[in-house]
């Protein structure tokens, strides 16, 4: 698999929901209807107006603090991915930073 200008979404400092949706919002320039709920993520990763590789560091704190919240959100982007596999690649970063290299190496949901 190659991560060609991969889309990084950083969770640093995201400790609840509508944090999570503000980050996703602005980093994949979701559109304005979008509604800032698992559904309207889910409706907006699977329509993506061109294939996006997303990069998820800095994910630990909010898992902590919210780890039912987690959870879904990770449900909601391997869902995506299933849906749209040649359009949507989601990769978590297990380490602190990514860089494109060996130091962070990424687990894929879906």
């Amino acid at each position: 698999m190659r991560i060609d200008d991969p889309v990084v979404l950083d969770l640093t400092g995201v400790t609840d929901k509508a944090g999570l949706m503000d980050r996703c919002a602005a980093v994949l320039a979701l559109p304005d209807w979008f509604g800032r709920n698992w559904d309207a993520l889910a409706d907006c990763l699977t329509d993506l107006p061109e294939p996006v590789t997303l990069v998820v560091t800095g994910w630990q704190e909010y898992a902590g603090t919210r780890p039912r919240e987690w959870r879904t959100a990770q449900d909601v982007f391997a869902t995506a991915v299933d849906q749209r596999p040649t359009h949507l690649t989601v990769l978590v970063a297990l380490g602190e930073a990514f860089g494109g290299s060996d130091e962070a190496p990424a687990a894929s949901l879906g």
